[in-house]
């Protein structure tokens, strides 16, 4: 292992128990073949994996983060807010996970629906089986079923076709504001960070966000430029907010995000983060 000062950590991968495609187990070998000084878990609405993935962690000597990926929504669109050490027995976050749950399985069977009067004979189950039993279900696990089925030839044309915004079959998602996504964090006793939004988010945006009691900016990513990240930098040493970074890893196989320890994502950042959840 490099020392320290040149080692990477890698702060944003899923696993199945949301739209990734390895075990939260699997995931944590898979951060500990790429060589990774630290990692966290940060699956989408839900903290499903978090205890197989740091046990897993444990055993490989793997320093683990525990968090999670919230989709919020307001006026200007989507902004996912990360959480890092949140408490997953805090009774009101684990109700609002409960619902999303209950809500993203009623969405995809909505969507189910939609696909048979477009004469796809696709059903809740085929979707559900693209998923871990204990997971959420989500637009990726229906375009995998599309693909499975033979509906379609990739995942991009299932979404092009069929699941995007605008397209036939889609159907919106249950709703939270970006504050409120900051609150259920604070209030699980973690810390929240504005997570790919270099391109999303325009610095008022993002102010606004820090009012509402944004902890950190998601500086390194798949997504964000030069220009992004020299942005997204001044912006946190303006506000004094924590830098994170990671590769929105989703699995091996996985085109559309980077591949774990892709991002140079200083061991340094990692430790800021784990000091200031200690505060």
């Amino acid at each position: 292992m490099a020392g320290e000062a040149e080692a990477r950590v890698d702060l944003h991968v899923h696993s199945r128990r949301s739209d990734g495609l390895a075990e939260p187990a699997e995931a944590m070998e898979a951060a500990r073949a790429a060589g990774l000084a630290a990692v966290a878990l940060t699956d989408h609405d839900t903290l499903a994996g978090i205890g197989e993935a740091r046990a897993r962690a444990e055993e490989l000597g793997l320093p683990f983060v525990p968090g999670i990926e919230f989709s919020a929504y307001d006026e200007s669109g989507t902004t996912h807010i990360l959480g890092y050490y949140v408490d997953s027995g805090d009774r009101e976050l684990e109700e609002h996970l409960s619902e999303a749950r209950s809500s993203r399985t009623r969405r995809a069977a909505r969507m189910a629906e939609k696909l048979n009067a477009l004469g796809i004979g696709l059903s809740l189950e085929e979707v559900e089986a693209q998923a871990s039993h204990e997971g959420l279900l989500a637009r990726p696990h229906v375009a995998r079923a599309l693909v499975a089925g033979g509906w379609v030839k990739s995942y991009a044309e299932a979404f092009n076709r069929f699941l995007a915004v605008g397209q036939p079959a889609y159907v919106p998602t249950r709703r939270i504001a970006p504050a409120e996504a900051i609150r259920l964090i604070h209030g699980a006793g973690g810390l929240a960070v504005l997570a790919h939004g270099g391109k999303t988010h325009g610095d008022e945006a993002i102010r606004e966000l820090v009012a509402a009691g944004l902890d950190g900016l998601e500086i390194l990513h798949p997504d964000h430029g030069p220009a992004e990240i020299a942005r997204l930098q001044g912006l946190a040493a303006e506000l004094d907010l924590l830098e994170t970074g990671g590769s929105d890893w989703h699995g091996p196989h996985d085109s559309r995000r980077g591949q774990l320890a892709s991002q140079p994502v200083p061991f340094e950042w990692y430790d800021r983060l784990r000091v200031a959840a200690l505060a």
